[in-house]
């Protein structure tokens, strides 16, 4: 269990106290930029590796147990978590790296971003806490718990990390989009246009989530299915 807490600890200090920091400033400012953005993909590679890794080793002490119905609300969870990991992935962002050039154009926030300006955490964050409801023991407090930590710490690292770069053009992005889902859109500040996410997207995703779940058998051992 110690061996899974370090890899928790690693992974979420390299992204809350290296990626967001001045500590990351000052390395960029040494080895540069694009050096920086390979060694911090290394190291989160390392980290989730290490982390998934230790969870698999682990045999957890029971903490509670789901309730039935659980499992069928997960279902439709999960769903929700593929269309918002899948979308966000393939959605021209502000928020990812390279992607500081949407910030200039008139409509910097299409899609999914009208949505939310994170639309990948917030899906890792729903994949996480709807794991963590269905394994209520000790290491998968430890393993789901981080992720859905740094999922949740994650948009409010990067909203101030391209605020201090970008100054008004951020702000801009900001004013007319939400980091908690629809709430720009329930503020009056954007408006929701479906065509804009694109349907092969949605596609995608809902492709992808049939497959994992005929797959997670063989991937994790158990079903996914509440049968």
């Amino acid at each position: 269990m110690a061996w899974l807490f370090l890899a928790a600890a690693f992974f979420l200090g390299i992204h809350v106290f290296v990626s967001g920091t001045r500590l990351r400033g000052a390395i960029v400012g040494r080895i540069g930029e694009r050096a920086f953005q390979a060694m911090f993909s290394l190291l989160s590679l390392g980290g989730i590796v290490w982390l998934a890794r230790a969870y698999a080793r682990v045999e957890g002490v029971p903490l509670w147990h789901p309730a039935g119905g659980v499992r069928w609300v997960a279902l439709i969870l999960m769903a929700i978590a593929f269309l918002f990991v899948v979308i966000g992935l393939t959605t021209p962002s502000p928020t990812a790296a390279g992607g500081e050039s949407l910030l200039d154009r008139n409509q910097p926030a299409k899609g999914v971003l009208r949505v939310t300006r994170h639309p990948f955490l917030w899906g890792v964050a729903v994949w996480a806490a709807t794991h963590l409801a269905l394994n209520g023991d000790t290491a998968s407090a430890v393993f789901f718990g981080a992720l859905l930590l740094l999922a949740l710490i994650g948009p409010l690292l990067i909203d101030a990390k391209r605020h201090h770069a970008f100054g008004a053009k951020w702000e801009r992005f900001a004013a007319i989009t939400s980091n908690v889902p629809f709430l720009a859109i329930l503020a009056g500040r954007n408006t929701l246009h479906l065509g804009e996410i694109g349907a092969w997207r949605i596609a995608l995703a809902l492709l992808l989530y049939g497959v994992f779940l005929y797959l997670h058998p063989w991937l994790f051992g158990t079903s996914a299915l509440p049968l």
